[in-house]
């Protein structure tokens, strides 16, 4: 259970605490903190224990946590806080402060028409070139807009060819090859990204066979892509496979899946192609036809910009990135950070290997692992005392306006709107693993920096690359650990609030 130590010291240490510069957390407790109530807090002997927590939650597996003051840094409770723990996509956190940190809230990711030959008569008389920047929100209605403002530079022909740039970033077909190969959020990562480089496929049944169709729909439009393909077939399993046909992502699907209707989004391999095939019918709606898109790896010395489409600031971007978890933001943001500096960055570990040091030098975190800058790799870990370390740290930095506010729940699930404790934090959830870190405030205006990892890694181990979408257990787990993570919340709020 770790030694008792009693809050009296604790609290007593900010005095102390207060003359180190300001941001500095103190030396990390050598043993779990556990409150020791004093005569005066009679009145919180009610709050619930930890472990009556996690017993009442039927909660398998391991819990780790760590609660410090944001403005002092002392140290309130902690279990198993030096624990290495999976942070699923709370590792999200550290990559926007790594990207905030090193290209500034105000940066703005380029999309870039370009063309060789100089134009004579409306024509292009070399090359088009369409050149990714790194832009992780561009989208179809960006695409369409490009192509309009290409015409409107007076571009009517292009007589050489259509060229993709997708290298301003390292080019990799997934993110973790551990995935399904189906699921959306493990898509391509490159220089450029369309629509979160995801393809649209929908299909219907009639007259006892379907029609599918695999677009790159928008709120505006929706054009059909020709470097992905489906074909139903008739099995019951597995429900999806995928080949790498000939420059195309071919896909299958089960007959006995389909049901009568519907869509998902499929993931993107070749998110230059994919971008290409987009703009080249955006394009051709615009009276200029191109030649089929061809990705190339160099992009020419001497090329003369037409057109250029700029994302929204990086802040912004971040924002969305924490609220909606997306995956491809954090790896194109992290590595175009870790570019940035002058780090290397051939692949994802590397770039996290990067943005692992930054964390060590810059928010005194000491034994950060992570794979990715998403949190989806099954070996990255972090400890809830690095975690809360990091969050104390910045809290000044204006990372909580950014995190998305944690809503609290009664006992029916049921959302509740006047919760007298503010929480502002990232989630995580992977299978069998669920975290939480961020900001609370408590009645009396008390802000704490906190983080939870609880993870099951026996049951995890068991799932097959093919379960892991939906894995037996994983949704009802999931959800008992989030109701632990609430009572945490409370449980400090009503100790440490007051």
């Amino acid at each position: 259970m770790g030694k008792l130590v009693s809050r009296r010291f604790f609290l007593g240490s900010v005095a102390a605490f207060g003359t180190m510069p300001r941001g500095v957390l103190a030396e990390p407790p050598t043993s779990s903190l556990r409150p020791v109530l004093r005569g005066e807090d009679f009145h919180k002997r009610a709050v619930a224990d930890v472990e009556a927590i996690i017993r009442e939650a039927h909660l398998t597996g391991d819990v780790a946590f760590a609660v410090a003051r944001a403005d002092t840094g002392a140290w309130l409770e902690c279990r198993n806080e030096q624990a290495g723990t999976p942070p699923a996509s709370v590792a999200k956190a550290i990559t926007a402060l790594y990207a905030l940190a090193a290209l500034g809230p105000d940066h703005r990711f380029q999309t870039r028409l370009c063309a060789t030959g100089g134009i004579k008569d409306g024509e292009v008389q070399g090359d088009l070139w369409l050149v990714g920047g790194g832009d992780p929100t561009l989208d179809t209605n960006g695409l369409a807009d490009m192509a309009a403002d290409l015409k409107a530079a007076g571009v009517r022909a292009v007589k050489g060819g259509f060229k993709i740039y997708e290298a301003a970033l390292p080019v990799m077909r997934q993110i973790d090859p551990e995935q399904p190969d189906h699921v959306g959020y493990n898509p391509a990562v490159s220089g450029i990204a369309l629509n979160f480089n995801r393809v649209h496929f929908e299909w219907k049944r009639a007259s006892g066979s379907y029609s599918v169709t695999m677009d790159a729909r928008s709120d505006k439009y929706r054009p059909a892509v020709a470097m992905a393909a489906m074909q139903v077939q008739d099995r019951s399993a597995p429900v999806y496979t995928f080949e790498d046909r000939g420059g195309t992502d071919h896909w299958t699907v089960a007959r006995g899946a389909l049901g009568d209707g519907g869509s998902r989004w499929l993931p993107v391999r070749r998110p230059g192609l994919y971008a290409g095939d987009v703009f080249s019918t955006m394009a051709r709606s615009q009276g200029i036809k191109l030649d089929r898109p061809e990705v190339v790896d160099t992009l020419p010395e001497q090329v003369e910009t037409l057109v250029t489409r700029r994302s929204g600031p990086l802040r912004g971007i971040l924002r969305e990135m924490l609220k909606y978890s997306t995956n491809l933001t954090a790896e194109m943001v992290g590595m175009a950070a870790t570019l940035a500096r002058g780090e290397p960055a051939a692949n994802l570990r590397a770039s996290a290997a990067a943005m692992n040091r930054w964390a060590v030098a810059e928010l005194g975190m000491t034994a950060p692992k992570l794979v990715d800058h998403s949190g989806l790799g099954d070996d990255s870990t972090v400890t809830a005392l690095d975690m809360t370390r990091a969050l104390v740290k910045v809290r000044d930095s204006g990372l909580r306006p950014i995190l998305k506010p944690f809503g609290m729940r009664d006992a029916k699930g049921r959302p509740m709107k006047d919760h007298p404790i503010a929480v502002d934090a990232k989630t995580g959830t992977l299978n069998f693993v669920s975290g939480l870190a961020g900001y609370l405030t408590a009645t009396d205006g008390t802000v704490m920096a906190f983080a939870i990892f609880a993870s099951n890694p026996g049951e995890r181990a068991k799932i097959s690359r093919e379960e892991r979408e939906r894995p037996p257990g994983a949704q009802g787990w999931n959800s008992r650990a989030k109701r632990v993570q609430q009572a945490l919340i409370e449980r400090w709020g009503a100790l440490y609030g007051s």
